[in-house]
This record gives C-alpha cells, structure tokens and sequence, in this order.
C-alpha cells in the first residue's frame, strides 16, 4: 500500500529536508506551496495555507506543518496557520506534525520556566519564540487532531551534517553526552519521518538533539 505524506509551507529548508528523508523511505509526497519552487516531492501544489481544505489533505497518512514566519507583522500566523490545519483535520485519522521551535522547552522538570525565558537567551529571536510557544499553548488544546510537535536543538544547523543519530527528549532542554544543544537540518528530518513510521507520540511535543 502506497504510503502518503503531505508536507505544507514545502519549500522552506527544513521541509526540503523532510521531502528528501521521506522520499528516500518510499513515501509518496505531495508539497503545498504558495509560490512554486524546485522540489524533490513527487507532486507540487500551488496554494496557500489558509486556502486549503478537508478534500486537500484527504488521504494522507500524515501531514507535516513546516510553517515559518519572522516579520512582526506575520509571527501571529504561527497561531493562525496552525488552527487553520488543526481544523480541517479535525476528527480524521491524519496526524499533524510540527516542526517546533526550542524556546518553548522548559528549563527543568517543574515545568515553569522555559528556555526563552533565560537571561541569555538572544533578544532578536523572542519574538519569534513568543509567537511559537504561543502556538503550541493553543495546540495542547485541541483533543480533536492527532498531533505531534518536535522541537528542534538550541541550535538548530541549516548545513549541518548528517549523522543520521539523535537523542528523542521530552519537554526540557536536553543536552547530548558533549554537553551541547545542536542537530542539523539534516538529522531533524530523520526524526522527524522516524516519528511518522515508528512514533506514537500523539498529543505531545517531544524534541530532538544530536547524539
């Protein structure tokens, strides 16, 4: 039986990244996007997030939301892009994937204070990390979608090897054996796809760091 992922706001690095892992395993996939672009997915479609429906996203096995938006302006869409998902497939058996940020992972098992929240953590990305953890707060209210948010490392490597290893964490800030908080681009895809084929992590963030 032919496995179906769809991949949404596709032609942003990471997703190209999960395009590339999930082809390699023999998924069929289909990238929607607002401007067309070059991509590995066996099938491209042009239209915004917020024009697509229940019959766009029928059939699939999972979908990935690969969302990104940095412009004051946009970052409330982080929020509105993801609801507009959670609602259309609301009460299917489709799950929704996220790509996460880390400023909302807690700094300890109390869960009261998270990463964005450090005195040193960088003011230029608070915003950015306000406007992602806002989203994943409305997200943890919907019992409605089967979804998973997968928080990336601290730093997240656009050209970053591919080792084809990582750590599966939870909630808090985890640190690899070396003491760091990296994985690249690369290796969240495999996680990330690991989680389609194997994971059962429905209705929770979970995060990943560089073994």
């Amino acid at each position: 039986m032919k496995k179906n992922i769809a991949v949404v706001a596709a032609n942003g690095r990471v997703a190209r990244k999960v395009i590339a892992e999930a082809k390699a395993r023999g998924w069929d996939v289909t990238a929607f996007v607002r401007k067309e672009a070059p991509s590995d997915a066996q099938h491209v479609i042009v239209k915004d997030i917020f024009d697509l429906t229940k019959d766009d996203l029928k059939g699939f096995d999972a979908v990935v939301d690969a969302f990104g938006a940095w412009t004051e302006e946009a970052l409330p869409q982080h929020s509105t892009t993801l609801a507009h998902l959670c609602d259309i497939l609301t009460g299917t058996e489709t799950r929704l994937l996220i790509v996460g940020g880390a400023g909302s992972l807690y700094l300890d098992g109390t869960h009261t204070a998270q990463v964005k929240d450090a005195p040193n953590f960088p003011p230029e990305f608070l915003p950015l990390a306000t406007a992602m953890g806002e989203a994943l707060t409305e997200l943890r209210k919907r019992d409605d979608v089967n979804w998973t948010y997968i928080s990336p490392a601290g730093d997240f490597q656009a050209d970053g090897e591919r080792t084809g290893k990582y750590i599966l964490a939870g909630e808090e800030f985890t640190l690899n054996s070396k003491g760091e908080s990296i994985i690249s681009y690369a290796d969240y895809a495999i996680a990330m796809v690991d989680e389609i084929e194997n994971g059962s992590h429905i209705k929770q963030r979970i995060s990943v760091v560089r073994a």
